[in-house]
């Protein structure tokens, strides 16, 4: 057996991905040691309550409630506990005291990034987070090192598996939203509370985080705009499916050139996608990120966005990282923000649309429906027209389906204002963008 350094490592958090990353440590030890020069030494997991069930076997005498006394002394810190407080704290508390850090924290990366890297640049630190933007796939490296000679023009990324396997179900299977998200949590896919998930929050921290390293532009999270899907119903789907398009909540980050110079819009909405599109292949609860780079062309990262040992496989990558650079020695890579892109309102963006709108069944409505879009500089590219009969056979009222050339967003939304004022129009059924070309 080779005599290697021997590097203590504290974990943080022995939660679905936290026991399994202890596990693998302590299961592939030898392996690890050779991958890293360095011998992997768990030295203890810190954890609220030393006796709860955890999903693996290990060692009482490893856990402790303390993680302060943990933390000293380590030469790596995993964090996996989640949360803002007390993550931060303990993470610029390892940093503070010599260890590098990883973790798979989106939430606190995307509201605390800035000061996180900021104390690890200050000491010569690094922090390693390749969980934190889509479980195990690989895509913070890529961004950060293999494109770090590119310029990213536009991500778009599926980073939530449980919205993508609700709207998967209602895609395959005609099933109404709330009925795939009983299923979802029956099946751990989404949570008792699944508000993070459906409403975007979740997508959203992980689009700052995707922004922030290809547009080398800090991105706060409050300058993400976002949606969640549970406006999405049967009939979106049905509506989707008919014109060629399956509806995915997206992560856009992309790079925009207006006359007074460049800028970046980050964005987390539901999306009318292709079906010809690779996104639109993406099942289940599996996540996928599309880069568009200027040299590189289009780049494809899919895989498992979630889930204790495929998120720990990334987490244990960093932490080979980490040794390989304690073994080299020298200063940690910081992060690269110095773009300073400024980052524009989802108003100044420029994409297509599909509007559905109940009008009367009336001479003359599609004329001033289309006149009312002209004039709000909103040009239409394709129109389908049916009847809705009541349920005595009747009709009155008929359902338009519009599609759009690409139009800035803030004239759109002015536009539909318009149109729901405008008499003729009963109810704006919905509004999707068109992305993906």
């Amino acid at each position: 057996m080779t005599d290697y350094r021997r590097l203590r490592v504290a974990l943080l958090g022995a939660g679905a991905v936290g026991s399994q990353v202890a596990s693998l440590l302590r299961q592939h030890a030898d392996e690890l040691a050779d991958r890293a020069g360095a011998r992997l030494e768990l030295v203890g997991i810190a954890v609220r309550d030393v006796d709860a069930k955890r999903d693996v076997d290990l060692p009482r005498e490893l856990f402790t409630t303390d993680a302060d006394s943990l933390i000293v002394g380590s030469d790596i810190v995993i964090e996996l506990m989640g949360g803002i407080e007390p993550a931060r704290e303990y993470l610029l508390h390892a940093i503070n005291s010599g260890a590098d850090v990883v973790t798979a924290n989106k939430a606190l990366l995307a509201t605390h990034g800035p000061e996180i890297f900021d104390a690890a640049d200050q000491v010569g630190a690094e922090v390693y987070y390749e969980a934190a933007a889509a479980g195990a796939i690989p895509i913070i490296r890529p961004l950060r090192d293999s494109l770090a000679g590119d310029r990213v023009q536009r991500i778009m990324g599926i980073v939530n598996g449980t919205t993508n396997y609700i709207l998967d179900r209602m895609d395959t299977e005609g099933a109404e939203f709330s009925d795939v998200l009983a299923d979802a949590q029956r099946l751990g896919y989404a949570e008792a509370d699944p508000t993070a998930d459906v409403e975007g929050y979740d997508a959203a921290q992980k689009a700052a985080i995707l922004a922030s390293l290809a547009f080398h532009t800090t991105v706060p999270l409050d300058a993400v705009h976002r949606e969640g899907i549970t406006s999405i119903d049967k009939s979106m789907m049905d509506a989707a499916r008919h014109a060629g398009y399956v509806i995915k909540l997206l992560a856009v980050c992309e790079r925009l050139t207006e006359a007074s110079g460049e800028s970046i819009s980050v964005r987390v909405y539901p999306a009318l996608i292709d079906r010809a599109h690779p996104l639109a292949s993406v099942h289940g609860a599996n996540n996928a990120v599309f880069v568009q780079a200027e040299a590189a062309g289009n780049l494809m990262f899919y895989g498992a966005g979630a889930g204790g040992v495929q998120t720990a496989s990334a987490v244990l990558g960093d932490v080979v990282s980490a040794a390989r650079r304690h073994i080299a020695g020298g200063v940690g890579v910081g992060e690269s923000t110095l773009a300073n892109l400024p980052i524009v309102p989802v108003g100044r963006v420029t994409t297509r649309y599909q509007i559905t709108l109940e009008v009367d069944d009336q001479p003359g409505v599609l004329a001033t429906v289309a006149g009312i879009l002209s004039e709000g500089r909103v040009s239409i590219a394709t129109v389908e027209q049916t009847v809705v009969e009541s349920a005595e056979g009747e009709s009155g009222v008929a359902r338009l389906v519009i599609g759009t050339h690409k139009a800035l967003e803030q004239d759109l939304s002015e536009t539909v204002d318009r149109l729901a004022a405008s008499g003729v129009v009963e109810r704006v059924v919905s509004v999707l963008r068109v992305e993906g070309n």
